[in-house]
């Protein structure tokens, strides 16, 4: 069987992607954000600064780990056609995963270094928080495409909002869990939660 190009060209434009990402955390938390630059993030991931920019709009968003929200295409498609199982709440579960993939990384070691970079670097919260903005516009389009084949009990600007809280509720489960596993592991146990607090 001859093996698909495409999914190759994606493997290795992740495994890039990462490669920077555990650069640009390897140095700051080495040096700190300010001694850390973008050529200096290129130097140690062996790539040029011209390519850096083909992966993070910037220094902060590499270091953060904060990629483009490029969901499964069987996913995305999956999830606009009114499924997988054609309930919205269960059906939000690789939604939120895809969300918190390009948020924070792969892996409990790539959510564990952002977040005690951010802990280190409290300024770069308010790019963490602008990441959300740049990529709700996305999140809502998924929902509008939804509503066109199974209605939805609430606008898509609401349930943009519902997908970006139980993101941020996984990640402060698995904080409280001593940050162990990968954090999308926490996700079905929120989506269950508010199914209990909202169940009728």
């Amino acid at each position: 069987m001859t093996p698909d190009p495409t999914g190759l060209r994606e493997r290795k434009k992740r495994a890039r992607a990462e490669a920077i990402v555990e650069a640009a955390q390897r140095l700051v938390l080495d040096r700190g954000l300010d001694a850390v630059t973008v050529e200096d993030i290129a130097t140690e991931a062996g790539i040029s600064p011209r390519t850096f920019f083909n992966y993070y709009e910037s220094k902060d968003d590499a270091v953060l780990g904060q990629g483009s929200f490029d969901l499964d295409t069987h996913v995305r498609e999956t999830f606009v056609g009114g499924g997988p199982t054609g309930r919205l709440l269960t059906d939000l579960d690789p939604l939120v995963r895809g969300l918190l993939d390009a948020l924070v990384g792969h892996g409990p070691d790539a959510a564990a270094q952002t977040l005690e970079i951010l802990q280190r670097e409290p300024r770069l919260l308010g790019r963490h928080f602008a990441w959300f903005e740049r990529h709700k516009s996305q999140v809502v389009a998924l929902f509008e495409r939804r509503s066109g084949v199974v209605p939805l009990p609430a606008s898509a600007d609401t349930c943009t909002m519902v997908v970006f809280f139980v993101a941020r509720a996984a990640m402060d489960d698995w904080d409280r869990d001593g940050r162990t596993g990968d954090v999308g592991d926490h996700v079905r146990s929120v989506l269950d939660q508010l199914g209990a607090v909202f169940a009728p």
